[in-house]
């Protein structure tokens, strides 16, 4: 498949794959007018990468974190996945967060999130009265696999839906 980039700055550093076989493309920060950035305890920062990209349609850029930031500096994106639309055309920018309680610093130019180019499909929503009855039923969050169902009556008083 091929993906159109522009760098979008001069410094800007195109993703690059890992290894042969890496499904993510690292993505690197590129930070207009400093060496590095610090990012305070629990904080966001929205980091740009100086690139765009024409993602093919039928397909998204989702952008995860890199086990080793997440692991050594505590430092993931914030929405936890990003994506990037086939139709968007705007700097690719990572909202990244300090999950820890120290001043955390990245380096201009360093590794700070993997995108990976997926396929998805559409889907045309139709709304019903009622839907098909299942034996899980309305189980959820972690219902599955302990022979417990909850009855619908305790799953609405559980829910943070409900008013």
């Amino acid at each position: 498949m091929r993906v159109k980039i522009k760098k979008l700055r001069q410094d800007a550093v195109i993703p690059t794959r890992g290894s042969q076989s890496a499904a993510g493309y690292d993505l690197y920060a590129c930070i207009d007018t400093y060496d590095s950035c610090e990012i305070m305890p629990h904080a966001t920062y929205k980091v740009g990468t100086g690139i765009a990209v024409a993602i093919p349609d039928g397909y998204f850029g989702a952008i995860f974190a890199r086990s080793g930031l997440a692991t050594k500096k505590g430092m993931r994106p914030a929405n936890c996945v990003g994506v990037v639309d086939s139709d968007y055309r705007g700097e690719v920018i990572v909202a990244l967060h300090n999950d820890t309680d120290e001043k955390q610093q990245f380096q201009n130019g360093e590794r700070i999130a993997q995108l990976v180019i997926l396929p998805f499909v559409t889907a045309d929503f139709c709304e019903v009265d009622e839907l098909d009855d299942t034996e899980r039923g309305c189980g959820g969050f972690g219902s599955t696999g302990t022979g417990i169902v909850e009855s619908e009556q305790e799953y609405e008083q559980l829910s943070l839906f409900n008013d």
